[in-house]
């Protein structure tokens, strides 16, 4: 569950990014996150992962409250939210499963627990059959398939896809989307984060839509101008 309540952020600059925000994601909901540049949906993805805290109010995502978590703590919040970016940022030297693999290394996980889980993740991205190819011998699509393998592969309570389709072409875009639904269906809360109407128009789903650090529509279904 993710819930701000008259959340506030300025920056050091001075600059008020996040305006009295109040919004609720309850466990296994899919939502979009939509906004024009420098509306503040950056801002609030980098204050679910704890990069950065409010200046006033709660934010509390998985039982954390980010606003009084210590430093320490902040790696164990992040282990309960996945994130998925644009550019992918797979490591090029490795391999679609090393890619995959190592994001259960650096947590710790044992071989035999890895050897067991990669599998069957790359199954549910349908990249079972590329696992020993290397980034750029894939295309975009399968790229994002590998990039949201890696966030999945610690079983997150959630999912962030911070612009996921952004350097995809339609068919890959819906692609990439329709598996999002079915990680959904699985149980994991899904916040995507786009600017892409068709996409949006296409499901009915929530749609958060943010400007000026501001929620100014909060409904199932539609994407309008913003």
């Amino acid at each position: 569950m993710v819930r701000f309540s008259g959340v506030h952020l300025t920056y050091g600059n001075g600059t008020k990014a996040i305006k009295g925000i109040d919004f609720r994601v309850d466990d296994g909901e899919f939502i979009f996150l939509i906004g024009p540049s420098g509306s503040g949906k950056s801002t609030i993805v980098k204050l679910i992962t704890g990069e950065l805290r409010p200046t006033h109010g709660r934010v509390i995502v998985n039982g954390f409250n980010v606003g009084s978590l210590r430093q320490s703590v902040i790696p164990k919040l992040r282990r309960t939210v996945g994130v998925i970016f644009q550019d992918f940022r797979l490591i090029e030297k490795k391999t679609v499963y090393e890619n995959v693999e190592f994001a259960m290394r650096v947590i710790g996980a044992d071989r035999r627990n890895i050897k067991e889980r990669v599998p069957v993740i790359l199954d549910l991205v349908g990249l079972s059959h590329k696992k020993n190819r290397f980034p750029h011998e894939l295309s975009g699509g399968e790229q994002q398939r590998v990039a949201i393998a890696r966030a999945l592969i610690n079983n997150p309570r959630t999912i962030i896809a911070d612009e996921p389709t952004g350097n995809l072409d339609p068919v890959r875009s819906k692609e990439i989307i329709y598996l999002l639904e079915k990680i959904n269906s699985l149980g994991t809360t899904v916040i995507t984060v786009t600017h892409e109407r068709d996409i949006v128009n296409s499901l009915s789903k929530r749609v958060i839509a943010i400007d000026g650090g501001r929620i100014i529509s909060d409904q199932i279904g539609g994407y309008f101008a913003l």
